[in-house]
């Protein structure tokens, strides 16, 4: 964003004269006249609800202001004000209005605003009708609360230009029931038509709702009764809806009301303690945080349509405003299934009183939806995370940022590393804060794992962090379920994971990562179907987590199941259907994996340059491979001038430098000289990162490859070899297999190609290594040219080679 722009959330008003137009044809004068009273009119009450003008467009007001109570107290005052002008005038001398608002992110750009918050309130403002106010759901959330209205719900309206239908709400203003008796018909959100009835009507009708109301319990009761008594009469419920069991919730975002927008680390904090604390009770069914993010405040919620998307009965919603010393946290239970509010609450409090609020809320759910706590339930729900509100936020904005982390795209490095900082200065603050502590375990344990900073010191500060969490809290489930983690991820030490995975599973009834972790353990000791399929089932608990999605498709590439493959990633980009960069890519890596076909894959890079070149680092590595692959040097050689000092790609834990693929580049266009400096230059940054990393298996088979590149065919085949015997298959079967199929490239670089081909010839039924010796990649990629043409080699690419070139 620009020095001169400014992002903020604002409510927004459009305003518009109805038949202004038309009577500008007939009598300009008049029109003149009458749109000269009405900018008048409207300019003097602005101020009165801090509205400031933005801009006037034609007939048309532009409004910001700093809440949406304001802004419909304005739009009502406003409607009010011509309902009496206009009560004695003659009908071609009024003036009427239609107006909509709507609240969301909005920029401030050279004197104009611009955004979704604007795009959609000019969208609502013709629904609203003459003298009528339109607003958002969004708005109606927030007012519905604090405002004397009535809201009358309209149909789900397409919007034009808005990507996704919107629930609007007409707020029924105090003079139309009593002067529009019999107003024209209006569509409701099911498309029918209502009229307005007269009073005394309303009041019939509503004694009679009364009376079939009671008589309707009365009868439901009775019979009840009598299925209790005779288990016979009751058959099963045969709706899709009857299988949602029916104590399953999931809580989405809540909303960030404070003035400081800032302190949405603060709610998302808030947020996810209630869900925490919910997920400790085993007779409920709690949905995982991965998947309800995704449901973020600004954007419209259809209730239904989320419970639907989520397998859950209920949804709870919330806000959060914090000021000063101050907090206000709403939160409300509803019945996803009929939009039917079940329970709400208000609670006014002291900041440090923020976490006894927490735990209400959880206890207040819990109870409306009658499940069974356990005295070890409920003294969890209980326990305070910590007792300092900075360190609180400190750490809800580090596991927000790591919530975020996906393996595709982005800086995952540096969002680890700055994870750790926040995490740090929060135990700082707060020596006692027992999930900081196991937050900060599992960060340096991802950037040992990742390969990062395979370091002793990385894997020491990890311990650190484990031990003091386990000093704070030895018998607590989340220090079991850090523990395992580090085991798995750190260790690899797959027994002692499962066992703590199994003790912390009894604490943490709903989370969906003690299941998911199983899963990862199961495929890497080499049992891939087995580990897709306990990975497919976590989807239950964690319907909507996009990197999920994703780890069941690169399994299913491994296993070479690519039209699965594919329905998962277009399952995960349904998901996230904006993505442009690199989780999007990898849904043509199907067609590039699987069929030899880079086509589709050179499109999507070739429309992220055109449309989206912010993206472009998230990509790079397949343009890069494009290039190669359709022996198009000049691509290639942009896209290595792209990717800057940034890794050229990682396959597993390989992890190949911009230096490598300008040695691979010019090797494949025969430049011997140019590849041998590149080679060089490579091999000394390669070497200090084995130094580093002494005993770690990866970066020492990148050592080989380069050695081999060289024609150092000695040192290249022993490191090969040593870095498989560094990560053998019993310890690590995935990447062991990803090793296995890189010491084939080692030992065809060398010369040796019988024992390159024998390598290879193990590793292709290995299901770990199923992306690199897939048929593709075998088929267009020029680390196996030294192989073409070799009977032995195209027979193995004509093994795998599918029934088809192409789906």
């Amino acid at each position: 964003m620009s020095a001169d722009e400014q992002r903020k959330l604002a409510a927004i008003m459009f305003t518009d004269m109805v038949g202004y137009s038309a009577l500008s044809q007939r009598d300009e004068k008049l029109a003149q006249e009458l749109l000269e009273e009405h900018r008048r009119l409207l300019r003097e009450i602005f101020p009165r609800f801090n509205g400031t003008e933005i801009k006037t467009i034609g007939d048309a007001f532009l409004v910001e202001f700093g809440s949406a109570l304001e802004a419909a107290q304005c739009a009502i005052e406003i409607q009010r004000t011509l309902a009496k002008r206009n009560a004695d005038i003659a009908p071609d001398r009024r003036i009427e209005l239609k107006i909509g608002v709507h609240i969301g992110d909005v920029v401030h750009r050279g004197g104009d605003v611009y955004g979704d918050g604007v795009n959609i309130a000019s969208r609502i403002e013709p629904v609203a009708g003459p003298g009528g106010i339109c607003v958002s759901m969004d708005v109606e959330r927030q007012i519905r609360n604090a405002l004397e209205a009535r809201f009358e719900e309209l149909a789900t309206t397409e919007l034009k230009n808005i990507s996704v239908p919107m629930d609007l709400f007409r707020i029924v203003l105090p003079w139309e029931r009593n002067a529009r008796l019999t107003a024209e018909p209006q569509k409701t959100r099911h498309g029918e038509t209502t009229r307005r009835m007269p009073w005394h009507e309303v009041l019939l009708a509503v004694l009679l709702l009364i009376g079939l109301i009671g008589a309707g319990i009365f009868f439901l009761r009775h019979r009840a009764s009598q299925q209790a008594n005779n288990p016979a009469t009751s058959s099963p419920a045969s709706s899709s809806a009857a299988a949602v069991p029916e104590k399953s919730l999931a809580v989405l975002p809540f909303e960030n009301l404070s003035e400081d927008k800032a302190n949405e680390f603060f709610t998302n904090g808030v947020q996810d303690e209630i869900l925490s604390h919910l997920a400790k009770v085993a007779d409920l069914k709690v949905i995982s945080r991965t998947s309800v993010m995704q449901y973020k405040t600004g954007a419209p919620r259809n209730l239904r349509e989320i419970g639907q998307q989520l397998g859950v009965a209920h949804l709870v919603e919330g806000s959060v405003q914090r000021a000063a010393n101050k907090v206000r946290v709403i939160a409300q239970l509803i019945d996803a299934r009929n939009d039917a509010h079940l329970w709400a609450q208000t609670y006014d409090r002291e900041l440090a009183d923020v976490f006894a609020v927490q735990s209400d809320i959880a206890k207040g759910i819990a109870d409306q939806l009658q499940a069974k706590l356990s005295p070890a339930e409920k003294n969890a729900i209980e326990q305070r995370p910590t007792a300092d509100v900075t360190a609180f936020e400190l750490y809800s904005r580090a596991k927000t940022l790591t919530l975020n982390i996906t393996a595709i795209g982005g800086n995952l490095e540096n969002d680890l590393r700055q994870a750790i900082e926040l995490l740090r200065s929060a135990v700082a603050r707060d020596p006692a804060f027992h999930a900081a502590f196991c937050e900060l375990a599992w960060v340096h344990d991802r950037l040992y794992s990742q390969g990062y900073d395979h370091t002793a010191d990385r894997l020491s500060a990890a311990e650190e962090a484990l031990h003091k969490a386990a000093t704070l809290r030895p018998d607590s489930p989340e220090t079991h379920f850090a523990r395992a983690r580090h085991l798995y991820y750190a260790l690899r030490d797959y027994k002692g994971a499962e066992a703590e995975l199994e003790i912390a599973a009894r604490g943490l009834p709903n989370d969906s990562r003690i299941p998911e972790i199983k899963g990862y353990i199961v495929r890497r000791k080499g049992a891939a179907e087995e580990g897709l399929r306990l990975l497919q089932q976590v989807l239950t608990m964690d319907p909507r987590n996009f990197n999920l999605l994703q780890q069941i498709a690169v399994s299913q590439l491994d296993l070479r199941r690519y039209a699965e493959a594919a329905d998962s990633y277009d399952r995960s980009l349904q998901i996230q259907p904006n993505i442009t960069g690199g989780a999007g890519v990898l849904r043509t890596l199907v067609d590039f994996y699987g069929y030899g076909d880079a086509e589709p894959m050179c499109r999507f890079v070739e429309q992220v340059r055109v449309n989206t070149p912010a993206s472009l680092p998230d990509v790079c590595d397949n343009w890069f491979w494009c290039g190669l692959a359709k022996k198009d040097w000049a691509a290639a050689e942009q896209a290595l001038a792209a990717l800057g000092g940034n890794p050229s790609w990682a396959d597993g834990p390989i992890v190949l430098s911009r230096q490598f693929g300008e040695g691979l580049l010019a090797r494949a266009m025969h430049d011997d000289d140019r590849a041998r400096r590149a080679f060089v230059a490579a091999r000394v940054a390669q070497e200090k990162i084995v130094q580093e990393q002494k005993d770690y298996g990866p970066p020492l088979c990148v050592l080989g490859l380069i050695d081999a590149a060289l024609g150092n065919k000695e040192a290249a085949l022993q490191e090969g070899r040593l870095a498989m015997e560094l990560l053998p298959r019993e310890k690590d079967a995935l990447n062991s297999e990803i090793i296995t199929a890189y010491f084939a490239v080692i030992a065809a670089w060398a010369g040796e190609k019988d024992l390159s081909l024998q390598q290879l010839s193990a590793a292709i039924p290995l299901s770990g290594a199923g992306t690199f010796t897939s048929y593709g990649v075998l088929k267009l990629m020029p680390f196996w040219d030294p192989l073409r043409g070799d009977p032995r080699f195209e027979k193995i690419v004509t093994s795998i080679a599918p029934e088809n070139s192409k789906k």
